[in-house]
């Protein structure tokens, strides 16, 4: 089982306080909060392509870096970010080859049925004003995802003036980053 191994590398982890290499406080030494996908190929490599290290960002991810209403729980991190943890950069980062670019949300219904889900329980959700492919629709570009993301940041009505939001696409293979917009 994976987590018994986890939690057994934890144990040495702590008992030879390796801990101390990543020692820092909670206000991100960059004073940026970078808002990224979930995928699984950046978790070191963004960091190494960007000379990130421990303590130097707050990292805020989702399944696509993707941000569609200006209230959700993303845009709140973002904010605490800025309003309470000194930072005052917000970096949206996506990448090519994501899982949420053109996701057939038919075939992800007909997934999560094979995986047990009652069609009644997806039925409901439609009725109580819960539109699954709005939910779990991806996109067509990284580029337009990341745009769309970087434009609702901006526009925020409770983000101070001053904060400068960028917009970067990242290649999982090789760690090129390319800038699609900044300010």
């Amino acid at each position: 089982m994976h987590l018994d191994e986890m939690l057994a590398y934890n144990k040495q982890f702590v008992s030879k306080k390796q801990y101390v290499d990543y020692e820092t406080d909670t206000f991100p030494n960059k004073k940026m909060v970078i808002f990224t996908c979930m995928e699984s190929r950046l978790v070191e490599l963004l960091h190494r392509a960007l000379n990130i290290e421990n303590g130097d960002v707050k990292m805020v991810k989702n399944a696509g870096a993707i941000i569609r209403k200006p209230f959700d729980s993303i845009m709140k991190s973002i904010l605490v970010a800025v309003l309470k943890l000194k930072a005052d950069e917000v970096v949206v980062i996506g990448h090519h080859d994501c899982g949420m670019s053109n996701v057939d949300t038919e075939a992800l219904k007909n997934t999560m049925i094979e995986r047990g889900i009652p069609k009644e329980a997806i039925n409901n959700l439609t009725h109580g004003g819960i539109n699954l492919d709005e939910e779990f629709h991806g996109f067509n570009t990284v580029e337009e995802s990341v745009m769309q993301s970087v434009s609702i940041i901006r526009n925020h009505p409770l983000l101070p003036k001053e904060i400068k939001v960028h917009g970067l696409v990242i290649d999982p293979d090789t760690g090129k980053v390319d800038v699609v917009t900044r300010q």
